[in-house]
């Protein structure tokens, strides 16, 4: 995005917008319409995991910078390792395997 000499806060004022736009469009999916509610469970995660996309790039400056590649990279790993705990322990948990 282009920088203003203004020095006013574009893109953040963007960011809270789009923000309240996705926030609306959820309570909206939620309480108007007639989806199951899985359904709708499913369309808020969604847009949940859109907008926590749209914090970290226009609030943290997450893909700014000389660190920008690393920071991705990190916050990748991190999202594979919770996975990969929560799976393994909901499968550990489940699979019925008893010990004794």
């Amino acid at each position: 995005m282009k920088k203003h000499d203004t020095g006013f806060p574009y893109r953040h004022v963007a960011g809270y917008l789009l923000s309240l736009i996705l926030t609306l469009l959820a309570l909206v999916v939620a309480l108007k319409t007639d989806f199951s509610g899985t359904t709708k469970m499913y369309i808020a995660g969604a847009l949940a995991f859109f907008q926590a996309g749209l914090q970290l790039t226009m609030f943290m400056h997450v893909s700014e910078g000389a660190e920008g590649k690393i920071n991705i990279i990190n916050m990748a790993y991190s999202i594979f390792l919770a996975a990969v705990i929560v799976i393994g322990s909901i499968w550990v948990l489940t699979s019925g395997h008893a010990v004794g």
